[in-house]
């Protein structure tokens, strides 16, 4: 099993590879999250609009791996992160997680009808209650990351973004970065259904110079820059592919083309909820 680095940001301890569970249902859902875990995973990325917490919580259960190993985050959808629907929420979650707290819980998204000191005073609180041992944000712009600094009493440990090649998050990256958060990138690998990321020349050039796969090259070069990645795969052998990225580098060079690939129509995750984005 490989030994997976660890992000420390103010005071969590962050596996920098998770498995992102948001397209995982049902019982296949519940087989694949503990397929997850069998093959070394001890990061498990949920969230209550993925619909599919009662399914996680039944593959970590099935695991057999005890409670302190895993790092285990969720997310509050935007809709609720008002006062007392942001903690029902929490509530809610663990519920169907089977579980006593969480490792991590995130503000889903930012609602422009719910003012950020609202929501982090909030979340802080379920910090206070012993429903989850961390908080963070996802989504959150440069501006919105300095209003929750502000607004916070407890540490903020992540702000989670999309990130991948076609997308330059250099701003809201350094922002983060500089309240000591890590940065977390999901859809690391831009969206595999539509080619994207991985279908790019440069990437299959590099990843056939070092006999890996090109998701296994974008998920690297998103570690190289310190930040931790939730790939998420249904198929076991793509799952254990994007678990094994710690075994190699790219060089400096490498790292510069894969970067040169941003576009400006890059992001694949615009909802009609989004902020206005940096």
């Amino acid at each position: 099993m490989a030994n997976v680095p660890i992000i420390s940001a103010n005071g969590a301890q962050i596996p920098q590879v998770g498995y992102g569970t948001m397209r995982q249902k049902g019982d296949a859902g519940a087989e694949v999250t503990k397929a997850a875990i069998d093959i070394g995973y001890r990061h498990i990325d949920t969230a209550a609009n993925y619909g599919n917490e009662e399914d996680v919580g039944r593959g970590i259960k099935a695991s057999g791996i005890k409670r302190e190993e895993l790092f285990v985050v969720t997310k509050v959808w935007f809709v609720n992160i008002a006062d007392g629907k942001l903690q029902q929420s929490a509530e809610d979650s663990l519920k169907k997680l089977g579980l006593d707290y969480v490792d991590l819980l995130l503000i889903h998204w930012p609602n422009p009808e719910v003012p950020i000191k609202e929501s982090i005073t909030a979340l802080c609180q379920t910090k206070q209650r012993g429903l989850t041992r961390h908080i963070g944000i996802s989504n959150f712009t440069t501006s919105m990351v300095d209003e929750a600094v502000a607004a916070t009493s407890e540490p903020i440990v992540c702000n989670q973004f999309e990130y991948h090649p076609h997308l330059d998050q250099s701003k809201v990256m350094a922002k983060s970065k500089s309240h000591g958060m890590a940065f977390v990138a999901y859809c690391p690998i831009g969206r595999a259904d539509v080619g994207g990321v991985i279908s790019e020349p440069v990437i299959q050039e590099i990843a056939k110079a070092k006999g890996r796969t090109p998701a296994q090259v974008a998920l690297r070069w998103n570690i190289q820059q310190g930040n931790v990645v939730i790939p998420g795969s249904s198929n076991p052998k793509r799952i254990k592919e994007n678990f094994e990225i710690f075994d190699f580098e790219l060089s400096a060079d490498e790292m510069a083309k894969v970067s040169g690939l941003s576009i400006p129509n890059g992001r694949t995750v615009n909802p009609p909820h989004a902020p206005k984005w940096d």
